[in-house]
Protein backbone atom coordinates (compact mmCIF):
# COMPACT_ATOMS: atom_id res chain seq x y z
CA UNK A 1 0.00 0.00 0.00
CA UNK A 2 1.54 3.56 -1.22
CA UNK A 3 1.82 5.95 1.66
CA UNK A 4 -1.04 9.01 1.71
CA UNK A 5 1.10 12.00 -0.09
CA UNK A 6 0.21 14.72 2.90
CA UNK A 7 2.22 11.64 5.56
CA UNK A 8 5.85 13.43 4.73
CA UNK A 9 4.56 17.13 5.51
CA UNK A 10 3.01 15.88 8.22
CA UNK A 11 5.64 13.72 9.55
CA UNK A 12 7.97 17.19 8.77
CA UNK A 13 5.30 19.16 10.97
CA UNK A 14 5.54 17.07 14.16
CA UNK A 15 9.43 16.59 13.99
CA UNK A 16 9.29 20.60 13.88
CA UNK A 17 7.44 20.61 16.47
CA UNK A 18 9.83 18.67 18.62
CA UNK A 19 12.56 20.19 17.55
CA UNK A 20 10.80 23.75 18.80
CA UNK A 21 9.26 22.37 21.83
CA UNK A 22 13.03 20.56 23.37
CA UNK A 23 14.54 24.51 22.38
CA UNK A 24 11.84 26.25 24.56
CA UNK A 25 12.89 23.62 26.93
CA UNK A 26 16.71 24.28 26.37
CA UNK A 27 16.37 27.59 26.17
CA UNK A 28 16.66 28.68 29.96
CA UNK A 29 19.87 26.53 29.93
CA UNK A 30 20.92 28.37 26.85
CA UNK A 31 20.50 31.67 28.48
CA UNK A 32 22.44 30.72 31.65
CA UNK A 33 25.47 28.57 29.68
CA UNK A 34 25.45 31.82 27.97
CA UNK A 35 25.33 33.82 30.97
CA UNK A 36 27.86 32.15 32.92
CA UNK A 37 30.28 31.13 29.94
CA UNK A 38 30.49 35.67 29.67
CA UNK A 39 31.05 35.84 33.03
CA UNK A 40 33.64 33.16 33.29
CA UNK A 41 35.49 34.32 30.41
CA UNK A 42 35.71 37.85 32.30
CA UNK A 43 36.85 36.33 34.96
CA UNK A 44 39.72 34.39 33.19
CA UNK A 45 40.68 37.41 31.39
CA UNK A 46 41.18 39.23 34.04
CA UNK A 47 43.01 36.61 35.89
CA UNK A 48 45.52 35.39 33.82
CA UNK A 49 47.24 38.85 33.34
CA UNK A 50 47.95 38.62 36.83
CA UNK A 51 50.45 36.63 38.45
CA UNK A 52 49.73 36.28 42.30
CA UNK A 53 53.14 34.53 42.07
CA UNK A 54 51.88 32.16 45.46
CA UNK A 55 50.98 29.04 44.06
CA UNK A 56 51.43 27.39 47.53
CA UNK A 57 48.49 25.00 47.31
CA UNK A 58 49.74 23.47 44.62
CA UNK A 59 52.52 22.35 45.97
CA UNK A 60 51.20 21.39 49.08
CA UNK A 61 48.96 19.55 47.03
CA UNK A 62 51.82 17.21 45.42
CA UNK A 63 53.21 16.97 48.86
CA UNK A 64 50.02 15.44 50.32
CA UNK A 65 50.04 13.43 47.17
CA UNK A 66 53.34 11.99 48.54
CA UNK A 67 52.56 11.81 52.10
CA UNK A 68 54.19 15.27 53.27
CA UNK A 69 52.62 17.86 55.01
CA UNK A 70 55.76 20.25 53.92
CA UNK A 71 56.99 21.67 51.25
CA UNK A 72 60.59 20.72 50.24
CA UNK A 73 61.19 24.50 49.55
CA UNK A 74 59.19 27.74 50.45
CA UNK A 75 57.23 29.48 48.08
CA UNK A 76 57.80 32.84 50.02
CA UNK A 77 58.98 34.34 52.98
CA UNK A 78 56.23 36.25 53.71
CA UNK A 79 53.24 33.82 54.79
CA UNK A 80 55.39 31.15 55.46
CA UNK A 81 56.98 28.54 57.56
CA UNK A 82 60.09 27.38 57.96
CA UNK A 83 60.82 25.19 61.02
CA UNK A 84 63.16 22.36 60.87
CA UNK A 85 64.22 22.70 57.00
CA UNK A 86 60.77 22.16 55.97
CA UNK A 87 57.94 24.95 54.91
CA UNK A 88 54.80 25.40 56.16
CA UNK A 89 51.30 26.87 54.52
CA UNK A 90 49.67 28.54 57.51
CA UNK A 91 46.54 28.76 55.36
CA UNK A 92 43.77 25.88 55.87
CA UNK A 93 44.33 22.72 53.76
CA UNK A 94 41.16 22.13 51.52
CA UNK A 95 42.14 23.77 48.61
CA UNK A 96 45.03 21.67 48.09
CA UNK A 97 42.71 18.97 48.85
CA UNK A 98 40.67 19.82 45.91
CA UNK A 99 43.67 20.93 43.44
CA UNK A 100 45.26 17.05 44.35
CA UNK A 101 43.14 15.46 41.11
CA UNK A 102 44.55 17.93 38.98
CA UNK A 103 48.09 18.07 40.14
CA UNK A 104 48.42 14.09 40.65
CA UNK A 105 47.28 14.70 36.32
CA UNK A 106 48.72 17.20 35.40
CA UNK A 107 52.15 17.84 38.01
CA UNK A 108 52.69 20.71 39.81
CA UNK A 109 54.18 23.52 37.62
CA UNK A 110 51.49 22.51 34.73
CA UNK A 111 48.60 22.95 37.41
CA UNK A 112 49.86 26.05 38.93
CA UNK A 113 49.79 27.90 35.44
CA UNK A 114 46.51 27.05 35.22
CA UNK A 115 45.32 28.50 38.19
CA UNK A 116 43.41 31.40 36.14
CA UNK A 117 41.34 29.14 34.82
CA UNK A 118 40.74 27.01 38.52
CA UNK A 119 39.48 29.59 39.84
CA UNK A 120 37.43 31.53 36.96
CA UNK A 121 35.89 27.55 37.14
CA UNK A 122 35.94 27.82 40.97
CA UNK A 123 33.72 31.46 40.53
CA UNK A 124 31.44 29.81 38.16
CA UNK A 125 30.47 27.02 40.04
CA UNK A 126 29.63 29.50 42.94
CA UNK A 127 27.78 31.65 40.24
CA UNK A 128 25.89 28.36 38.89
CA UNK A 129 24.78 27.15 42.66
CA UNK A 130 23.53 30.74 43.10
CA UNK A 131 21.25 30.41 40.35
CA UNK A 132 19.89 26.73 41.44
CA UNK A 133 19.72 28.60 44.92
CA UNK A 134 17.24 31.91 43.41
CA UNK A 135 14.89 29.22 41.90
CA UNK A 136 15.20 27.11 45.44
CA UNK A 137 14.21 30.62 47.00
CA UNK A 138 11.30 31.35 44.50
CA UNK A 139 12.85 33.48 42.04
CA UNK A 140 11.10 32.28 38.74
CA UNK A 141 11.88 35.09 36.41
CA UNK A 142 15.32 33.86 34.81
CA UNK A 143 16.22 37.75 34.11
CA UNK A 144 15.40 38.31 38.10
CA UNK A 145 17.97 35.50 38.73
CA UNK A 146 20.27 36.45 36.00
CA UNK A 147 20.87 39.81 38.13
CA UNK A 148 20.83 37.92 41.14
CA UNK A 149 24.25 36.29 39.64
CA UNK A 150 25.34 39.27 38.22
CA UNK A 151 24.78 41.03 41.83
CA UNK A 152 27.13 37.79 43.25
CA UNK A 153 30.08 37.49 41.01
CA UNK A 154 30.62 41.00 40.11
CA UNK A 155 29.66 43.07 42.87
CA UNK A 156 31.12 41.24 45.29
CA UNK A 157 34.58 40.75 46.45
CA UNK A 158 34.33 37.33 44.73
CA UNK A 159 35.54 38.89 41.38
CA UNK A 160 38.45 40.35 42.73
CA UNK A 161 39.82 36.93 44.76
CA UNK A 162 39.18 35.18 41.14
CA UNK A 163 41.25 37.46 39.87
CA UNK A 164 43.63 38.02 42.34
CA UNK A 165 44.51 34.50 43.31
CA UNK A 166 47.53 33.14 44.95
CA UNK A 167 47.38 31.30 48.54
CA UNK A 168 45.43 33.81 50.44
CA UNK A 169 42.46 33.82 47.88
CA UNK A 170 41.90 30.34 46.74
CA UNK A 171 40.63 29.45 50.14
CA UNK A 172 37.77 32.16 50.01
CA UNK A 173 36.83 30.64 46.54
CA UNK A 174 36.56 26.95 47.99
CA UNK A 175 34.69 27.91 50.83
CA UNK A 176 32.24 30.24 48.68
CA UNK A 177 31.36 27.05 46.56
CA UNK A 178 30.86 24.50 49.54
CA UNK A 179 29.01 27.46 51.09
CA UNK A 180 26.61 28.36 48.23
CA UNK A 181 26.19 24.40 48.00
CA UNK A 182 25.19 24.34 51.60
CA UNK A 183 22.54 27.01 51.21
CA UNK A 184 21.32 25.40 48.59
CA UNK A 185 20.90 21.69 50.22
CA UNK A 186 19.20 23.25 53.07
CA UNK A 187 16.59 24.58 51.13
CA UNK A 188 16.53 21.80 48.90
CA UNK A 189 16.35 17.97 50.72
CA UNK A 190 18.13 19.28 53.77
CA UNK A 191 19.95 16.06 54.43
CA UNK A 192 21.65 16.22 57.67
CA UNK A 193 24.58 14.27 56.55
CA UNK A 194 24.87 16.30 53.51
CA UNK A 195 25.33 19.22 55.52
CA UNK A 196 27.50 17.96 58.25
CA UNK A 197 29.90 16.85 55.67
CA UNK A 198 29.63 20.59 53.78
CA UNK A 199 30.14 22.07 57.24
CA UNK A 200 33.60 19.93 57.83
CA UNK A 201 34.91 20.46 54.21
CA UNK A 202 33.85 24.55 55.00
CA UNK A 203 35.64 24.31 58.13
CA UNK A 204 38.49 23.17 56.38
CA UNK A 205 38.59 26.16 53.80
CA UNK A 206 37.85 28.67 56.60
CA UNK A 207 37.19 28.41 59.73
CA UNK A 208 35.38 30.85 60.04
CA UNK A 209 32.10 29.46 59.06
CA UNK A 210 31.97 26.95 61.87
CA UNK A 211 29.89 29.70 63.29
CA UNK A 212 27.03 28.35 60.31
CA UNK A 213 26.94 25.01 61.83
CA UNK A 214 23.68 26.26 64.33
CA UNK A 215 21.60 27.11 60.62
CA UNK A 216 23.10 23.91 59.28
CA UNK A 217 21.80 22.05 62.34
CA UNK A 218 18.14 24.38 62.35
CA UNK A 219 17.43 24.03 58.33
CA UNK A 220 18.29 19.99 58.81
CA UNK A 221 14.99 19.34 60.49
CA UNK A 222 14.31 21.21 63.33
CA UNK A 223 12.32 23.53 60.98
CA UNK A 224 9.69 20.37 60.35
CA UNK A 225 6.49 21.17 61.30
CA UNK A 226 5.77 17.82 63.85
CA UNK A 227 9.71 17.49 64.36
CA UNK A 228 9.94 14.80 66.95
CA UNK A 229 12.99 14.99 69.56
CA UNK A 230 14.24 12.11 68.81
CA UNK A 231 14.02 13.21 64.80
CA UNK A 232 15.96 16.58 65.91
CA UNK A 233 18.28 14.86 67.82
CA UNK A 234 19.23 12.60 64.92
CA UNK A 235 19.57 15.27 62.70
CA UNK A 236 21.40 17.77 64.71
CA UNK A 237 23.61 14.44 65.45
CA UNK A 238 24.31 13.94 62.07
CA UNK A 239 25.58 17.72 61.34
CA UNK A 240 27.85 17.56 64.26
CA UNK A 241 29.68 14.64 63.69
CA UNK A 242 30.11 16.09 59.98
CA UNK A 243 31.70 19.12 61.30
CA UNK A 244 33.67 17.68 64.02
CA UNK A 245 35.17 15.41 61.69
CA UNK A 246 36.18 18.90 59.60
CA UNK A 247 37.49 20.26 63.21
CA UNK A 248 39.25 16.58 64.27
CA UNK A 249 41.47 16.51 60.65
CA UNK A 250 42.47 20.22 61.27
CA UNK A 251 43.76 19.68 64.82
CA UNK A 252 45.44 16.31 63.60
CA UNK A 253 46.79 18.07 60.44
CA UNK A 254 48.76 20.92 63.23
CA UNK A 255 49.42 18.01 65.36
CA UNK A 256 51.66 16.31 62.43
CA UNK A 257 52.91 19.99 61.48
CA UNK A 258 53.77 21.41 64.80
CA UNK A 259 53.22 18.94 67.52
CA UNK A 260 50.30 20.79 69.44
CA UNK A 261 46.43 20.38 67.86
CA UNK A 262 46.01 23.68 68.64
CA UNK A 263 48.68 25.45 66.68
CA UNK A 264 47.15 26.70 63.39
CA UNK A 265 50.23 28.18 62.16
CA UNK A 266 48.76 31.37 61.43
CA UNK A 267 51.07 32.89 64.80
CA UNK A 268 53.81 31.62 63.06
CA UNK A 269 53.56 32.82 59.68
CA UNK A 270 56.62 35.54 58.78
CA UNK A 271 54.61 39.08 58.12
CA UNK A 272 55.25 42.50 56.95
CA UNK A 273 56.31 44.91 60.08
CA UNK A 274 52.46 46.62 60.22
CA UNK A 275 50.72 43.07 60.27
CA UNK A 276 53.51 41.45 62.73
CA UNK A 277 52.65 44.33 64.82
CA UNK A 278 48.49 43.49 64.88
CA UNK A 279 49.09 39.84 65.76
CA UNK A 280 50.69 40.85 68.99
CA UNK A 281 48.04 42.08 70.17
CA UNK A 282 46.68 38.51 69.18
CA UNK A 283 44.92 37.14 66.62
CA UNK A 284 41.26 37.72 67.90
CA UNK A 285 40.60 40.36 69.63
CA UNK A 286 38.15 43.36 70.26
CA UNK A 287 40.77 45.50 69.23
CA UNK A 288 40.83 44.71 65.77
CA UNK A 289 36.71 45.11 65.59
CA UNK A 290 36.89 48.89 64.55
CA UNK A 291 39.69 48.69 61.94
CA UNK A 292 37.77 45.64 60.22
CA UNK A 293 34.15 47.69 60.61
CA UNK A 294 36.02 50.49 58.62
CA UNK A 295 37.38 48.01 55.44
CA UNK A 296 33.82 46.70 55.37
CA UNK A 297 31.13 49.55 55.79
CA UNK A 298 33.04 52.60 56.03
CA UNK A 299 36.38 53.05 54.09
CA UNK A 300 36.27 55.12 51.46
CA UNK A 301 37.99 55.51 47.78
CA UNK A 302 41.06 57.71 47.04
CA UNK A 303 40.72 60.82 44.97
CA UNK A 304 42.99 61.02 41.91
CA UNK A 305 43.30 62.86 38.86
CA UNK A 306 43.63 59.93 36.65
CA UNK A 307 41.36 57.45 35.79
CA UNK A 308 39.98 55.50 37.54
CA UNK A 309 39.54 58.94 39.42
CA UNK A 310 38.78 57.17 42.43
CA UNK A 311 41.05 54.21 43.75
CA UNK A 312 41.12 51.87 47.07
CA UNK A 313 44.32 51.95 48.90
CA UNK A 314 44.41 47.80 49.49
CA UNK A 315 42.83 47.99 52.68
CA UNK A 316 39.41 47.75 51.97
CA UNK A 317 36.32 49.62 50.38
CA UNK A 318 32.87 50.31 52.09
CA UNK A 319 29.99 47.80 50.82
CA UNK A 320 27.46 50.59 50.44
CA UNK A 321 29.84 51.80 47.76
CA UNK A 322 31.17 47.76 46.29
CA UNK A 323 28.02 46.08 46.91
CA UNK A 324 25.05 48.56 47.21
CA UNK A 325 22.82 45.80 45.60
CA UNK A 326 23.37 43.64 48.90
CA UNK A 327 20.85 46.13 50.66
CA UNK A 328 17.94 44.88 48.71
CA UNK A 329 17.86 41.95 51.62
CA UNK A 330 16.34 44.71 53.71
CA UNK A 331 12.96 44.13 51.22
CA UNK A 332 13.10 40.81 52.55
CA UNK A 333 9.98 40.08 54.51
CA UNK A 334 10.75 39.28 58.21
CA UNK A 335 9.94 35.38 58.66
CA UNK A 336 11.87 32.61 60.16
CA UNK A 337 13.85 31.88 57.24
CA UNK A 338 14.90 35.35 56.80
CA UNK A 339 15.41 36.11 60.31
CA UNK A 340 17.96 33.00 60.25
CA UNK A 341 20.02 33.95 57.03
CA UNK A 342 20.56 37.20 58.64
CA UNK A 343 21.85 35.92 62.23
CA UNK A 344 24.16 32.56 60.20
CA UNK A 345 25.36 36.28 58.14
CA UNK A 346 26.02 38.10 61.47
CA UNK A 347 27.18 35.19 63.19
CA UNK A 348 29.97 34.27 60.60
CA UNK A 349 31.21 37.70 60.57
CA UNK A 350 31.94 38.23 64.05
CA UNK A 351 35.42 36.00 64.25
CA UNK A 352 36.11 37.89 60.85
CA UNK A 353 35.51 41.25 62.60
CA UNK A 354 37.86 40.23 65.61
CA UNK A 355 40.80 38.36 63.39
CA UNK A 356 43.95 40.84 62.94
CA UNK A 357 44.57 40.72 59.53
CA UNK A 358 42.25 42.88 58.15
CA UNK A 359 42.09 41.17 54.59
CA UNK A 360 45.04 43.22 53.05
CA UNK A 361 45.62 43.55 50.07
CA UNK A 362 42.30 43.95 48.92
CA UNK A 363 39.54 46.26 46.78
CA UNK A 364 36.44 45.49 49.04
CA UNK A 365 36.57 43.86 52.62
CA UNK A 366 37.08 40.13 50.98
CA UNK A 367 36.48 38.75 54.76
CA UNK A 368 33.24 39.60 54.54
CA UNK A 369 32.64 36.67 51.46
CA UNK A 370 32.14 34.10 54.02
CA UNK A 371 28.61 35.78 55.25
CA UNK A 372 27.79 36.72 51.29
CA UNK A 373 26.02 33.48 50.79
CA UNK A 374 23.14 34.15 53.07
CA UNK A 375 22.81 37.69 52.64
CA UNK A 376 22.70 36.66 48.64
CA UNK A 377 19.95 34.47 49.39
CA UNK A 378 18.01 36.91 51.88
CA UNK A 379 18.37 38.87 48.16
CA UNK A 380 16.72 36.11 46.77
CA UNK A 381 13.87 35.90 49.19
CA UNK A 382 13.38 39.42 48.39
CA UNK A 383 13.20 39.83 45.09
CA UNK A 384 11.11 36.62 45.11
CA UNK A 385 8.30 38.36 46.72
CA UNK A 386 8.66 42.24 45.42
CA UNK A 387 10.36 41.69 42.47
CA UNK A 388 13.99 43.98 41.04
CA UNK A 389 13.05 47.44 39.85
CA UNK A 390 14.67 48.72 37.19
CA UNK A 391 16.46 51.01 40.36
CA UNK A 392 17.72 48.12 42.17
CA UNK A 393 19.31 47.01 38.82
CA UNK A 394 20.35 50.29 38.25
CA UNK A 395 22.29 49.70 42.13
CA UNK A 396 23.92 46.64 40.84
CA UNK A 397 25.45 47.81 38.01
CA UNK A 398 26.54 50.69 39.74
CA UNK A 399 28.33 48.40 42.02
CA UNK A 400 29.49 46.32 39.22
CA UNK A 401 31.18 49.51 37.33
CA UNK A 402 32.36 50.26 41.07
CA UNK A 403 34.25 46.59 41.00
CA UNK A 404 35.29 46.76 37.55
CA UNK A 405 37.53 49.90 38.43
CA UNK A 406 38.88 48.00 41.50
CA UNK A 407 40.10 45.44 38.82
CA UNK A 408 41.59 48.09 36.65
CA UNK A 409 43.46 50.06 40.02
CA UNK A 410 44.56 46.42 40.82
CA UNK A 411 46.59 46.03 37.87
CA UNK A 412 47.99 49.94 38.21
CA UNK A 413 48.63 49.39 42.14
CA UNK A 414 50.92 46.49 42.07
CA UNK A 415 51.12 45.09 38.35
CA UNK A 416 50.35 42.45 36.97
Amino acid sequence: MNASPDAAPARSTTRLGRLLAAWLILWPSVRLGTWLSLIGALYWMTAVQFDAGRPDFYYLADAFLHGRTWLQHPVATLDSIVIGGHAYVPFAPMPAIVLMPLVALLGTAAAAHLQPVTNAALGVAALWLTWRLSARLGVEDHRQRAWLVILMGLSTPLWWVVQRGGVWHQGQLVATVLTVLAVNEAFGRRRAGVLGILAGLSFLARPTLIAAVPYWVWRSGVTAARATGRAIARTSALVSTGAAAGVLVALGYNAVRFGQPLESGYGLAVLPAFLEAQRRQSLFSLTHVPMNVDYWLLHLPRLNADFPWLRGDGFGLSAFIASPGLLSALRVRLDRDALALALTAALVMVPNLFYYGGGWYQFAFRYALDAYPFVIALCALAVARRGLSWRWRAVITFGVLVNLSGVYWGYLAIGS
